[in-house]
């Protein structure tokens, strides 16, 4: 039966009595995401109060009529429309206008300066006359936005924008022009923030991040800014027409024939799936790969970290080159133990050189990724959170299991969502005894015991017979790896050993057929091509690697050893 497509003005006119389910969706969509957005709703659309339309008008014409022509002015005409939106002022941080006028004033060129207000400010202005219905907006982006969620090339599935909770698994796509105004939205500091608190949602205003120029000043905030400025000239200039995915991705903790359960100590220790293919690399950036790949995000539990203030390393970096990542922060709140957030087909606009302090924008970056049937650019960006300082908890098993699993949620596809059922059946009927014995396993690390052929393994035998959704291929889903790093090392205090072990044990039993590790040339993983070569050497399964890590994370966790894992495992390595 073919589902019935209602206009915006349709969906929202009609009653309960006439929904069919979709219509009451889409209203429940509404329900959850009006709340955290600027604009009004009434009598079936989405509105900018008169006072605000006047306002953005008046930016629209350029500074010869609005006088916006510093960052000083831009920051009191923000402010104008604040007030009109009836947003408090002790909602934004109070050093936000001297941030404003420090950059645009002072900081930025003063060639970039005149084109920001000439050319960037006014179409920013356009772009916001453009968000909901009027006399400005022939196509309105968000009644277009919600026309068309749900029809799309995913059948049946919701993809309209709308909180997506935590425990609840879901899709949003947005298209690029969207996010662009709701990014300008963020820019000119007009969410409202009452609510955010409650709903575990990170801050989407750009105040703090002008406040802590101010208030902090380094010149990586500055160099942060310059990204997300670049952004905004780019959209004005050449406005992108892609789109992009943002999922939240859940493991269940409860039975449920059509979720993938969370994986418990059972399913790992008995797992006869074959580790996947390991590349290691000790230079290079996760987003200089060619390859269309699940790029890892090294994220706060808060999608976004310190995008927003003062932060500069792994995840804030990668939200500064791709800024269409912000926008997930809008409605997606803070991870739990059992999720992952995958963001689809951001666009990257920046380059840049360093890390932390000496993080610079490096000038513009055309990015030249390959477009998917959806729309999206083949840029797979997982955000999943370690443990913060765990110290000698992440050795105990509770710490392990809570590590892999957060890996596997962020690595798993979902189009293969019945074979991980079918496998996880498997893997539980396995018996115990099977396999080699954790005596035999450690016994081959002073060894040289040779290795033997064994059968295909059901792993192998999923990803060959692997079809996409409804049946039909999906982009070569199944030649899409794993591209990570150094998770919950450095600031988290990590074991890097133990973190390039579950990575890989994890991307392992998701069925993906390769893990690329970049190292960045940290002194604890100069042996880790040692290490993995000789694992695959003697042909280990998920389920034999992780019994032997969870031996040495015991006897580590009860202080009988204290080296790294690798020489654990190989002593003959410590003596190189």
């Amino acid at each position: 039966m073919k589902v019935p497509v209602y206009s915006f003005n349709e969906l929202c006119n009609c009653s309960a009595a006439t929904t069919e389910g979709l219509v009451m969706e889409k209203r429940e969509d509404l329900k959850s995401i009006l709340p955290l957005l600027p604009i009004s709703f009434q009598s079936s659309s989405f509105f900018w109060p008169p006072p605000v339309i006047e306002a953005l008008k008046s930016l629209s014409k350029g500074p010869h009529h609005s006088n916006v022509d510093s960052g000083e002015v831009l920051f009191i005409a923000i402010s104008d429309i604040r007030n009109s939106l009836n947003l408090p002022d002790f909602s934004i941080d109070a050093s936000a206008s001297h941030g404003f006028a420090l950059f645009f004033d002072d900081l930025l060129p003063r060639a970039e300066a005149a084109k920001w207000f000439e050319e960037v400010v006014p179409r920013l202005a356009n772009l916001l006359l453009k968000l909901p219905s009027g006399i400005f907006a022939p196509f309105p982006l968000l009644e277009t936005h919600y026309e068309n969620a749900d029809d799309g090339v995913l059948k049946g599935v919701k993809t309209g924008l709308r909180l997506l909770e935590s425990q609840e698994p879901g899709i949003v796509f947005l298209s690029q022009e969207l996010i662009g105004a709701l990014l300008a939205c963020a820019l000119f500091c007009l969410f409202p923030t009452s609510d955010r608190g409650a709903k575990h949602l990170p801050m989407i205003n750009f105040d703090h991040l002008f406040a802590c120029l101010h208030d902090h000043y380094e010149e990586a905030l500055e160099n942060k800014l310059k990204c997300i400025v670049h952004y905004f000239g780019r959209i004005c200039s050449s406005m992108p027409v892609g789109y992009v995915s943002f999922e939240r991705k859940v493991l269940s903790v409860e039975y449920s024939p059509s979720c993938i359960p969370y994986p418990k100590e059972r399913v790992w220790s008995q797992s006869n799936i074959s580790l996947c293919h390991i590349e290691t690399s000790i230079s290079g950036l996760i987003e200089d790969q060619s390859r269309e790949a699940i790029e890892v995000d090294f994220a706060n539990m808060y999608l976004g970290g310190g995008a927003l203030i003062r932060g500069c390393v792994q995840e804030e970096i990668r939200f500064m080159i791709n800024p269409e990542l912000i926008a997930g922060m809008l409605f997606l709140p803070c991870m739990a133990d059992n999720e992952a957030i995958e963001i689809v087909g951001t666009e990257r606009f920046s380059s840049y050189t360093g890390h932390a302090s000496s993080f610079r924008f490096n000038g513009d970056y055309v990015d030249k990724k390959e477009i998917d049937v959806l729309g999206r650019r083949k840029t797979r960006i997982v955000a999943i959170d370690a443990l913060c300082r765990p110290g000698k908890s992440q050795y105990r098993l509770e710490g392990l299991l809570r590590e892999i699993n957060k890996a596997f949620c962020g690595f798993m596809d979902q189009y293969k969502c019945h074979q991980y059922q079918q496998l996880f059946k498997d893997d539980q009927n396995v018996k115990a005894t099977g396999g080699k014995s954790i005596v035999n396993l450690l016994s081959l690390g002073h060894t040289s015991t040779s290795s033997q052929a064994t059968e295909e393994t059901l792993g192998n035998q999923l990803i060959r017979n692997h079809e996409g959704h409804n049946g039909q291929p999906l982009d070569n889903q199944h030649e899409i790896g794993v591209v990570t790093g150094n998770w919950g090392c450095g600031a988290f205090g990590g074991d890097p050993q133990l973190k390039t072990m579950l990575q890989w044990i994890a991307a392992s039993q998701a069925l993906r057929p390769y893990i690329l590790y970049y190292t960045f040339g940290l002194e604890a993983l100069q042996m880790l091509d040692q290490v993995t070569q000789w694992i695959v050497s003697h042909q280990w399964t998920v389920g034999e690697l992780w019994k032997v890590l969870v031996e040495y994370s015991s006897q580590r966790s009860r202080g009988e050893t204290r080296v790294g894992f690798f020489s654990w495992l190989l002593p003959s390595l410590s003596s190189q």
